[in-house]
């Protein structure tokens, strides 16, 4: 029988520990999609709804002491250079 990958397993390959990623949040007031921030701190398999899924814990950049967990698969890789950009166009 042949080994299937875990949900999200993929793309968690594409990350380490450390590296600084984007999702997106529904905003009810604006109905728009909101960019996130954050660094990851911690990706692994858990079960969720009987089904084996990669999980990332991220830290967000905005938020001093919170950490959340989202499916590794939503999470966008970003780069050095976009984040600073994102700072210079926010100041």
């Amino acid at each position: 029988m042949n080994r299937k990958d875990n949900f999200g397993e993929i793309s968690s390959k594409d990350f380490e520990i450390g590296d600084m990623v984007e999702w997106t949040t529904w905003n009810n007031m604006s109905e728009s999609w909101t960019s996130n921030y954050g660094i990851i701190i911690k990706i692994e398999n858990q079960i969720r709804s009987n089904r084996l899924v990669s999980i990332s814990t991220v830290k967000p950049i905005n938020e001093s002491y919170s950490e959340i967990e989202l499916f590794t698969i939503s999470l966008r890789a970003i780069s050095n250079q976009f984040m600073q950009n994102k700072i210079e166009e926010e100041s």
